[in-house]
């Protein structure tokens, strides 16, 4: 599923959120995009942490996951800002022009997500 990220109803696409799920495994992978001229702007975080809150609330999956380029350390910064923790690194994983990329994996797990809600009750 990819979700629409607007300012306001009705205005231009600024961005877009999806959600990939493997149903056996009650599993998503997140995945986002922002048009430049909203970057830093913290459209992409509140899109992501509402994707996120969807499929933990919603869909009950057990986790959600996402990768990002080695070479694109703010896409990571949005993930640990939504709760995600850091789990490792895959060497050269994808080719993209000519070149092998390191991908960084994050991830949150339901309990992790439903524990940091109450934290933030308290």
């Amino acid at each position: 599923m990819v979700f629409a990220v607007t300012i306001q109803e009705g205005e231009e696409l600024v961005g877009a959120v999806g959600l990939s799920i493997v149903h056996e495994h009650k599993r998503g992978e997140l995945g986002y995009w922002m048009g430049v001229p909203y970057w830093n702007q913290g459209f992409c975080t509140e899109a992501a942490r509402a994707v996120v809150a969807y499929g933990f609330e919603e869909l009950k999956l057990n986790k959600i996951c996402a990768n990002h380029f080695v070479t694109n350390p703010a896409s990571g910064r949005v993930m640990i800002r939504i709760g995600m923790t850091h789990e490792g690194v895959f060497r050269s994983h994808l080719e993209k022009w000519g070149e092998y990329i390191d991908m960084v994996c994050y991830g949150i797990l339901q309990s992790e997500y439903v524990s940091g809600m109450s934290e933030k009750s308290t």
